[in-house]
């Protein structure tokens, strides 16, 4: 398969792009991009740093960045190894910003978290503030129901969000177990509000928990009480924030129904962050986790069309050349913010550590971090 990316990136970092999430400049010094000895350059600075690195790669990573990974998997996944390390002083997080956030806050204190480029963010996360979601509590205080309202957010989420749920009692949830999570809120309260991923708490409410879309809500945060008046909200179970991710958000029903004419017997694997009418069409529905395992479980000579991030689908299809694993949109469409972590990047950040100079540390303050270590705790407590 021959993928034409095409999309502008700032692979060294140099500059602000005022369309990305967190456009940063680099401070320092970046090996070439062409440079043939990167790879080398890697291995040796890793080499040097022994024991003392941990470097983990998120699943949605390029070839060239996760093969120097000791560790992949999701977000919590990569967070949660990192805690299980404390021998390691230097954590490298080839992810995303709130990832290395979650690393921050779930490691211990003598440990420096490392993001080899700090302008790797995520649109989801950006898609809810801090003062946006204080603002939204607010009109749910007006309606009355604050008190019945339990606060869950997906783990893609800053720590000032995860915060905030913890000081109102809420707590994390992931992909894989969301229902897990509003089952435990539903115990407490009788509203849920779901952060910041809107699909992922429809999909979950709707086809795991028999809720109906008309239980459901999405409040907008650049509208005036989020475009609902208070009766909307005291009738509604859900109230979904409207966010999604940028590369799932993409797929379409069109998608699904152009991928089972053009290969017959496929089977449509999708992530929850699909729109809720892309999820109903799939066969199969699960995390990125979830993905990988169907696949690795699946027949020799079986088909899937797979509605997640490209670097994962075309990893998938060269790990299993015995099946047929397409990518679910015809368009290329990679997470350009994890690709922002590129090889330069890496080795810039490594062969400093080597040095003694720590770059790029992801710090969360110790207020925001008590409480949001509550609503991972919380995550971690549930059935």
């Amino acid at each position: 398969m021959t993928i034409d990316i095409g999309s502008p990136l700032l692979l060294l970092g140099r500059g602000a792009d005022p369309a990305s999430e967190r456009g940063v400049s680099c401070p320092g010094d970046l090996p070439p991009a062409s440079d043939p000895a990167l790879v080398e350059r890697a291995h040796a600075a890793k080499a040097a740093l022994g024991e003392r690195l941990f470097v983990l790669g998120h699943h949605y990573q390029r070839d060239e960045v996760i093969q120097f990974a000791d560790v992949t998997g999701d977000s919590f996944k990569l967070a949660q190894e990192a805690a299980a390390r404390p021998q390691a002083p230097y954590v490298v997080f080839c992810g995303v910003h709130f990832m290395a956030e979650s690393a921050d806050i779930l490691t211990g204190a003598d440990q420096r978290v490392v993001l080899p480029d700090l302008a790797a963010g995520c649109s989801m996360a950006d898609m809810a503030t801090y003062d946006q979601v204080e603002e939204c509590w607010e009109v749910l205080e007006d309606a009355g129901i604050a008190d019945d309202v339990v606060p869950i957010t997906y783990m893609n989420s800053s720590a000032d969000i995860k915060a905030f749920v913890g000081r109102h009692g809420g707590t994390v949830c992931t992909s894989s177990n969301a229902r897990r999570a509003l089952e435990w809120a539903f115990s407490k309260g009788s509203k849920v509000l779901f952060l910041p991923d809107q699909h992922l708490g429809r999909n979950t409410a709707v086809l795991e928990m028999g809720l109906g879309l008309d239980d459901c809500v999405v409040y907008n945060p650049h509208r005036p009480d989020g475009g609902l008046a208070a009766d909307e909200l005291r009738a509604a179970t859900m109230i979904l924030w409207r966010g999604h991710c940028s590369v799932h958000g993409r797929f379409s029903k069109e998608s699904v129904d152009d991928v089972r004419a053009r290969i017959p017997g496929v089977n449509v694997l999708v992530h929850p962050e699909c729109r809720h009418e892309v999820v109903k069409e799939a066969d199969h529905i699960g995390s990125t986790e979830y993905i990988i395992r169907m696949l690795d479980q699946a027949p020799a000579g079986s088909a899937w069309a797979v509605g997640t991030e490209l670097n994962l689908v075309k990893r998938l299809a060269d790990r299993h050349p015995d099946k047929t694993i397409v990518f679910l949109d015809k368009t290329v469409c990679f997470c350009s913010t994890m690709n922002r972590i590129d090889l330069p990047h890496l080795v810039w950040s490594l062969e400093s550590l080597a040095r003694g100079e720590v770059v790029n540390q992801i710090t969360v303050d110790e207020e925001t971090a008590r409480y949001a270590r509550a609503a991972l705790d919380q995550m971690l407590a549930l059935p």
